[in-house]
């Protein structure tokens, strides 16, 4: 289970960064006051548009950043205070984390699993489970910058999670794949619920959504603006499926800000 508490993000901004994104202010609130629990054995779905701040939650709950104010505890540890054992428990994927182009694909498996404190019969055994589910077992020994887009989105999955985590948090993690890659990847997801892991992950694909999540979180401007099971949404929003549902949100937002201009 994670726990997130009244979780703020704060970034400063540099001279340069507010010249790019047009504004004056020095801080820019990412996530602004957001709380939720994503439960045990469930898929909890975050959407939200760009620059909503999904991918600053996720890496707060992944321990990459401080949260500015606010909680966070992953199966009751602390993210900032017991970050290590957190760590531990979670597997972790974004698009910005890249494997190294230069190393083969068994070597990265094993360097990870190392780092998790595996031992190498338990590192091999755990690898030939997720190569053989994701069809990745005759592409060990080639460099990563020889596999294609969608090898490599299996084999970071693969890294992720190598040590067999029980908290998993992946940012969009079908985003560029072709159908039937983006399939598996689902497939997957759906076998780790089932094995009663704790699942969050963001993505801007509302079919996929739709299919996966078990709870729903929309996200936007860093405020969390609705959540609730997919039937709980729609019936709030009146509408027939989560797209609309979304945009009829988005819209009545940016209505209502145009009123309080």
């Amino acid at each position: 289970m994670i726990q997130i508490q009244n979780l703020t993000k704060i970034y400063k901004l540099s001279k340069r960064q507010q010249k790019e994104q047009n504004v004056k202010a020095g801080t820019k609130i990412a996530v602004n006051n957001v709380s939720m629990t994503i439960e045990k054995g469930k898929i909890h779905g975050i959407l939200g548009t760009n620059g909503a701040g999904k991918t600053t939650m996720l890496r707060c709950m992944a321990t990459l950043l401080k949260p500015t104010e606010g909680t966070i505890t992953v199966n009751g540890a602390d993210t900032v205070r017991d970050g290590e054992q957190v760590r531990r428990m979670i597997g972790f994927l974004t698009n910005e984390i890249k494997l190294d182009p230069q190393f083969r694909l068994r070597y990265l498996v094993h360097f990870f699993g190392r780092l998790h404190g595996m031992d190498e019969e338990a590192i091999e055994r755990r690898k030939t489970e997720l190569f053989d589910r994701f069809g990745i077992t005759e592409f060990q020994d080639k460099l990563v910058e020889e596999l294609s887009t969608g090898m490599k989105q299996k084999a970071a999955i693969a890294v992720s999670l190598i040590h067999d985590p029980e908290v998993i948090i992946f940012d969009e993690p079908t985003s560029g794949l072709d159908i039937i890659t983006a399939r598996a990847v689902t497939d997957y997801l759906l076998e780790l619920k089932k094995q009663g892991k704790t699942i969050v992950i963001s993505t801007h694909i509302m079919s996929e959504a739709e299919k996966l999540c078990d709870r729903i979180s929309i996200i936007m401007d860093g405020k969390k603006e609705m959540e609730g099971s997919l039937e709980e949404i729609l019936q709030r929003t009146g509408e027939r499926d989560l797209e609309d549902a979304f945009f009829a949100l988005y819209c009545g937002l940016e209505l209502e800000k145009g009123e309080n201009a």
